[in-house]
């Protein structure tokens, strides 16, 4: 009676949703019940609406609580102290014999609004006991004001629960390890699956402004969620009204479909664009303005682009008249200015109306999640510039996927000066935080190595995603307090280096976490976390990403990296076949994609690179890894800056030319110095110079490096 009284109750306040319950019924008769735990409701809601009498593996102390008391009797409970190997032994013993036993394998309600560490011990039982695993989620409840969130994220009186029963499993351990290796395999194959649970249980089907208005239905309406340098900080009702009120206007001189064009800089106005764009099914396009007008023609080309979106006061002060007149010979340009001469004080008042019902009217007319949500263009840091698709399914999945590896909440501030025409920039600098409740700040340029600094103390910034160069140039110029309230720098497109790990180690006590992707990947592949970390990898895969591994004759103990995932781009636009998309494809088939990149992928599936597969070059016969020779070098000289690019050598096959930024360097000092290293990983040659030659994203411009050195030797 009590139970079917709670059923009532709870279904009235909370609106509970149970699904997968036939998943329950074939789990069979030993099962061990796992869920995440995000409020104090949970063993409440799953005795109440799980069949049965299950039983609760529950903390003895907790098991004592006077508010808990009334409700064990609604179930079975098994009391354990986990700091006792007897009370987990006991707790295999009762799993061998038929019974449905729940366990947070957490041990405690969050408190990040995201997984906590998941215990060894309980992947130890799953492993042992030989029972069945049956992963449930339960969502809604850490809006609550059970939970543990309180001045993290908004918490509600009765929010909409769900209870998501996924098929069972069970623990498969190499039999032949033992002990605390056994014990450590187990947990981490039993955390990999709460992760897993955790990601496809989210919603990431859907567009980006669907997304948008669920983060403000979370967050709620006047919470900040945007702010460049006119320092007018942006709510989520002020940034949807905006985007609504300049997409209506750019729908009438655009078509449905329509790639168009972006000429503009990190700042609230360029996100209401893409964002106004998107609600009416037009792709934005956005250009590398660092390529040149040259670079900028042919990126319209590829993607069919006939109308480009710019501001006069953006063309001013970044000195691009010459590019935008040169652009406007080809292709239509719009300025922003004279677009919003025609956006009326009705326009406006109409989008503030939309703006307030469009919880009821988007979702009957959102686009497919599945079509294009934008067109970036690679860097072309090795050949020529192609446009990447990526859908809104790829980015919101990717978002899903990142957040399930680490935690972020709405009391965050990301410092965003990485370029939206960049991947990482993009989908992580800009729609990762808006997405997901943060804030982020936009700084139009990455090349500020004073001011950025200054700039994430001034905004209280916790998160910078950057690349190594940036990252270097910030360390050395930053006072040592600039980021104390940073919580994560997140470093990739590049190899993050020894020696800037070690400044921003010891100048700033922060640890910084190296991950690794390609604007093909929506971008994030793998990352180091504060959960798992290993330094000299790129970390563990994210969930849901399957790999291959192709063997490259010549390297050994690694090969050439696939990948498959929801994250994985729509496809390509090639400037031989313009406007026609061509989706991803290697050897392994239709949806893989060829990163190019040689790595080693170890038992935990941490990612190590060992070098693109066009940066090895074949000398007397034997593949010699650039990134490899180096590392070798800056080992040696971690104060400058170099790259190793090879040419065509007549007697060996290739030979490597290192430029540097070290003066007075010589081939001699190279080869004394570099003691114990076979001279065919060192550069014979040399070429000193100032600066290296980067991209405007931080990334190396190897074209260049190799034109360098074909003008020095060939």
């Amino acid at each position: 009676m009590l139970k079917k009284s709670l059923h009532w109750l709870l279904t009235l306040l909370y609106r509970v949703e149970i699904t997968g319950l036939e998943n329950y019924q074939k789990a069979g008769e030993r099962v061990l019940i796992v869920a995440n735990h995000c409020s104090f409701l949970d063993p409440l809601l799953l005795g109440v609406f799980l069949p049965d009498k299950i039983t609760f593996a529950i903390n003895s102390q907790i098991a004592e609580r006077w508010w808990l008391k009334p409700f064990l009797g609604l179930s079975h409970v098994f009391r354990m102290d986990p700091t006792h190997p007897i009370s987990l032994k006991n707790l295999i013993h009762h799993l061998q014999s038929p019974s449905k036993t729940v366990i947070f394998p957490e041990g405690r309600i969050t408190v990040t609004g995201s997984l906590m560490k998941i215990y060894d011990g309980t992947g130890m039982v799953a492993d042992k006991s030989g029972a069945n695993i049956l992963p449930i989620r339960i969502d809604g409840a850490q809006y609550t004001h059970f939970s543990r969130l309180h001045n993290v994220i908004r918490l509600r009186f009765f929010p909409k629960i769900t209870i998501k029963i996924l098929p069972h499993t069970c623990i498969e351990v190499d039999e032949q390890l033992r002990g605390k290796a056994r014990r450590h395999a187990s947990g981490l194959i039993l955390t990999d699956l709460m992760i897993d649970m955790m990601f496809h249980t989210s919603h990431y089907r859907k567009t980006l402004f669907a997304a948008l208005l669920d983060a403000q239905a979370i967050h709620g309406s006047r919470h900040t969620v945007a702010e460049d340098l006119d320092r007018t900080p942006l709510s989520y009702s002020a940034l949807i009204t905006r985007s609504i009120a300049i997409g209506n206007a750019l729908a009438k001189i655009t078509t449905q479909h329509e790639k168009v064009g972006i000429f503009l800089p990190n700042s609230t106005k360029t996100l209401n664009i893409v964002l106004g764009l998107q609600l009416h099914e037009r792709v934005p396009a956005m250009l590398n303005y660092t390529t040149g007008a040259n670079g900028m023609v042919s990126a319209c080309r590829t993607a069919e682009v006939k109308t480009v979106l710019t501001s006069r006061r953006f063309i001013e002060l970044g000195k691009f008249t010459e590019d935008a007149e040169q652009l406007a010979k080809n292709i239509h340009l719009v300025y922003l200015e004279d677009l919003a001469e025609h956006i009326s004080l009705f326009d406006k008042l109409t989008a503030l109306l939309q703006s307030k019902t469009a919880a009821f009217w988007y979702p009957k007319t959102q686009a497919d999640p599945d079509s294009a949500a934008v067109v970036l263009f690679t860097s072309g840091s090795e050949g020529t510039p192609k446009g990447v698709v990526l859908s809104h399914s790829n980015i919101l999945a990717n978002h899903k996927q990142v957040s399930e590896r680490i935690n972020f909440n709405a009391q965050d501030t990301v410092l965003n000066f990485l370029p939206m025409f960049h991947s990482f920039g993009f989908t992580v600098g800009t729609m990762l935080p808006i997405m997901n409740g943060m804030t982020t700040f936009f700084y139009p340029t990455p090349l500020h190595y004073s001011v950025i600094p200054e700039m994430a103390y001034e905004t209280n910034a916790t998160i910078i995603f950057g690349t190594n160069t940036f990252l270097a140039a910030y360390g050395k110029k930053a006072h040592p307090y600039d980021f104390f309230n940073i919580r994560y720098i997140v470093a990739g497109a590049e190899k993050l280096q020894d020696n800037t790990r070690k400044l921003w180690i010891e100048k700033f006590g922060i640890r910084i976490l190296e991950g690794y992707g390609a604007t093909e990947t929506s971008p994030v592949a793998a990352i180091n976390t504060p959960m798992f970390y290993k330094a000299g990898t790129v970390g563990r895969l994210i969930p849901s990403m399957q790999y291959k591994i192709e063997t490259i004759p010549g390297i050994e103990d690694a090969g050439k990296l696939h990948l498959y995932g929801p994250n994985i781009m729509s496809g390509y636009l090639l400037a031989d076949n313009p406007g026609q998309l061509v989706p991803p494809h290697s050897i392994y088939g239709e949806g893989w994609y060829d990163t190019g990149d040689i790595v080693h992928v170890d038992s935990e599936q941490y990612v190590t690179i060992r070098g693109r597969s066009k940066r090895f070059a074949k000398i007397s016969g034997e593949m010699i890894s650039l990134t490899a020779s180096e590392q070798i070098i800056s080992d040696i000289w971690p104060d400058s800056q170099h790259i190793i690019v090879s040419i065509a050598d007549e007697k060996k096959g290739e030979q490597l030319i290192l430029i540097t930024t070290q003066m007075n360097l010589s081939s001699k000092e190279i080869i004394q110095q570099a003691k114990g290293i076979a001279s065919i990983n060192l550069p014979k040659k040399l070429i000193i110079v100032d600066k290296l030659p980067v991209l405007a994203t931080g990334k190396i411009n190897y074209p260049a490096a190799n034109e360098l050195a074909l003008q020095h030797f060939s």
